[in-house]
């Protein structure tokens, strides 16, 4: 059973954060610090760097732990490492992603933009997975949170078929392994966000037109935060969603569930 211990929802736990170094990642490593744990903070880019600073610099403990989500072995050592400096794993927030400018139709994507997106998105939450698992079985339990997509769950004609099938891997690799480590106290959800207001998404929506032809789909009428995404994956990580398990947890905007959005 997951603590449940004031001092903040994530207090006395450990928790490991990829793509930490901007967006989602970022705001989710600083909440989870600022809610009591103690942050490894994952990211290919030195950027992640500056992410433990912050978090540190507003009295947090955190570490960065540089690797490449999409290679095994530099998964394996990171986690190691996470593990070796805290003494513990709790939390795994599988979030690291790519979309890449030549992510576009079946016909038109290279097949090296689709294996590299396959290879971050999915093999690296994999990865995640398969060395952390034995960390959160060793700590009594835990909590795993994947980042998947709304994409998981609708197709969209701006296509982006790496990206897409991608994150439709991720929504069933949480499904089986919440089923499977269930009744060892590790719980997996997938987290499904709608278009964030991130970096990468803002230069993709840099064209009037682009921007037009996907806001008018969006009921609430604007991007989703990352700080927005990010409490809902506190909220997947801690103890308040014990009975929460092997959920296409969907933070769009009610996009998935219009037909006609408002005028």
């Amino acid at each position: 059973m997951e603590s449940t211990s004031g001092g903040g929802r994530l207090a006395g736990r450990v928790a490991w954060v990829t793509g930490a170094a901007s967006g989602i990642g970022r705001e989710a490593a600083e909440l989870f610090a600022a809610e009591g744990a103690r942050v490894a903070v994952v990211d290919a880019a030195a950027a992640g760097e500056e992410t433990a600073h912050a978090i540190e610099a507003a009295g947090g403990e955190a570490i960065f732990v540089r690797a490449d989500v999409a290679r095994a072995a530099e998964v394996e050592a990171a986690l190691a490492t996470a593990r070796g400096h805290f003494g513990a794993l709790h939390v795994l927030f599988n979030n690291a992603g790519i979309f890449p400018a030549g992510d576009g139709l079946a016909e038109e994507t290279d097949e090296a933009v689709f294996d590299r997106v396959i290879a971050v998105n999915l093999k690296g939450v994999f990865f995640g997975c398969k060395y952390g698992i034995p960390a959160l079985r060793d700590a009594g339990g835990g909590s795993i949170v994947n980042t998947a997509s709304f994409v998981a769950v609708m197709g969209a004609a701006t296509a982006q078929i790496a990206y897409t099938a991608s994150k439709g891997g991720v929504l069933a690799l949480t499904r089986e392994i919440a089923v499977a480590h269930a009744r060892e106290g590790i719980r997996a959800n997938a987290l499904c966000p709608g278009p964030v207001q991130t970096p990468l998404l803002e230069e993709l929506l840099a064209d009037p037109v682009a921007r037009a032809r996907r806001m008018v789909h969006i009921p609430m009428g604007r991007l989703a935060q990352a700080g927005e995404v990010a409490r809902a994956a506190l909220f997947l990580a801690s103890a308040e969603s014990s009975y929460v398990n092997g959920a296409t947890f969907l933070v769009d905007g009610a996009i998935t569930a219009a037909y006609v959005t408002p005028e």
